[in-house]
């Protein structure tokens, strides 16, 4: 275990408490004692233990009610019961509703280091099972996310280097591409993977708010706050946090952000100190950040701070490989979670799905799947999904398409047709495609656009405006 055991103390005996805090504290745990259940509960939570000793009586609630309701809340965190009546019915009772070992009152040094050892024996065995199972599910994740595209397995081998680090990671791609599955795979696939993984979408919530929700509050920091709110940061302490859509974070806020990455301590709305956090950011965004910083809208600071690696996720439409087993997920999974029974797609929605550029990438295609589990068959989203196939999904597309429509239309006609303008304006489609999709393989880094595409850079930004593509565009 990389940070000192933490031990939570729950007995109502203050003589015991304090032996307790001692014997733990001479041998290097982090000791928190509290005298009733009720209080433990409260702050399960901010506490965070690897171990738990429990007295069997207590005032309130009692000793095996509050081991079950433990055992809901922490499932992972192995207790170990302490008690002056040691009846065997007791015990075994206790065993049953999940305790890690039994102590009997008054028990020596010795004894109590020894059961300790063992419960900790016992937490440090389910934690490895939770570990291999979660290395297992950030590999079935990355699997779905990336298929057999070649530049996808780039993608997943970036994440295997930087996941068990502690570096700051910005995932950047489209809407819906999948960035917040490749935020849980890293830290599934992290010495983290035991801790919690919060998220918060920043552009979800106004300024005032969104603060609060970061960093917490104390009790009378603003009207209404009746009591201490703690923040997403202390939630995620010895954990990770996934920051999602950070280019809408307000200025006032980025500055408080930068203050955590540098430092790991922040002051909560209302607070007199700083809090200490050890909290992994990760980050992502579907704008360009660098047209942010050049704009003054985003902290050039804070842009180098979250840059330290970026992970770019291509669009679905350029990893037609994942497509099939995307689908496949999902159809198990609301399977599943809906208690449906779809079967296996036809071979004829199987080459629709591959077929479709899916503009807003997996979220689009998530979405296709439920409805048509939802609705129990493949029908349901049959005569759309051809529809989508056969009108076409990207401008670039539609505008040749048109382009070729009016050329067959001047022929049938009669008219004539300029060959030298037919080929410009085909030209000019071909040529806003090429650069708009190097602009999204450089997450629109114009300065390496232009040099991939071999013009200079003030002949990039003309194209760019001639083929009406948006600087600003991220």
């Amino acid at each position: 275990m990389a940070h000192p055991v933490r031990l939570l103390v729950i007995d109502d005996d203050p003589a015991l408490r304090d032996f307790l805090l001692s014997f733990g504290e001479t041998r290097g745990m982090q000791v928190e004692a509290v005298g009733d259940a009720e209080s433990a509960l409260a702050r399960l939570e901010t506490a965070r233990p690897d171990l738990i000793t429990l007295d069997l009586v207590l005032p309130g609630l009692d000793g095996l009610s509050a081991l079950r309701e433990l055992r809901r809340r922490a499932p992972e965190v192995p207790v170990l019961m302490l008690s002056g009546h040691g009846k065997a019915r007791s015990i075994v009772e206790a065993m049953r509703e999940g305790a890690a070992d039994f102590l009997r009152k008054p028990f020596e040094p010795e004894e109590l280091e020894v059961a300790i050892a063992r419960t900790i024996e016992s937490g440090a065995l389910e934690r490895e099972v939770s570990e291999l199972r979660g290395r297992a599910e950030a590999a079935e994740h990355l699997e779905m996310i990336c298929g057999n595209d070649p530049q996808m397995r780039e993608l997943q081998a970036t994440i295997d280097q930087v996941a068990d680090t502690d570096i700051t990671v910005l995932i950047r791609g489209e809407s819906g591409t999948g960035k917040e599955l490749v935020a849980q795979a890293l830290h599934r696939s992290s010495s983290r993977r035991a801790e919690p993984f919060v998220k918060l979408n920043c552009a979800a919530l106004p300024s005032e708010l969104l603060e609060s929700e970061l960093f917490g509050f104390e009790k009378g920091a603003f009207t209404g706050a009746q009591r201490k709110k703690l923040g997403k940061f202390e939630f995620a302490n010895h954990g990770t946090i996934f920051l999602d859509e950070i280019s809408e974070m307000p200025a006032a806020l980025q500055a408080k952000l930068l203050q955590v990455l540098q430092d790991g301590e922040f002051s909560p709305l209302g607070g007199r100190g700083d809090v200490r956090v050890d909290t992994r950011v990760v980050a992502a965004t579907n704008r360009n950040l660098e047209v942010a910083v050049e704009e003054g809208r985003f902290r050039q600071d804070l842009f180098y701070r979250l840059n330290v690696v970026t992970i770019a996720i291509p669009p679905l439409r350029e990893r037609v490989g994942a497509v099939a087993l995307l689908a496949e997920h999902f159809r198990t999974r609301y399977n599943a979670e809906y208690g449906r029974s779809l079967a296996e797609w036809s071979p004829e929605v199987a080459a629709l799905l591959e077929r479709y550029t899916w503009p807003g990438n997996v979220r689009e295609l998530e979405n296709l799947i439920k409805r048509a589990v939802v609705l129990g068959s493949e029908d349901a989203i049959r005569d759309e999904l051809a529809q989508r196939v056969q009108g076409g999904s990207t401008s670039a597309e539609a505008g040749s398409a048109l382009d070729l429509r009016g050329v067959q239309a001047e022929i049938s006609q009669g008219q004539s047709v300029d060959l030298k303008g037919v080929a410009k304006r085909v030209a000019q489609v071909a040529e806003r495609r090429v650069i708009e999709r190097v602009l999204d393989r450089t997450r629109w880094n114009r300065k390496e656009a232009a040099k991939r595409l071999q013009v200079s850079y003030k002949a990039l930004l003309y194209k760019m405006k001639e083929s009406g593509l948006s600087e600003a565009k991220g």
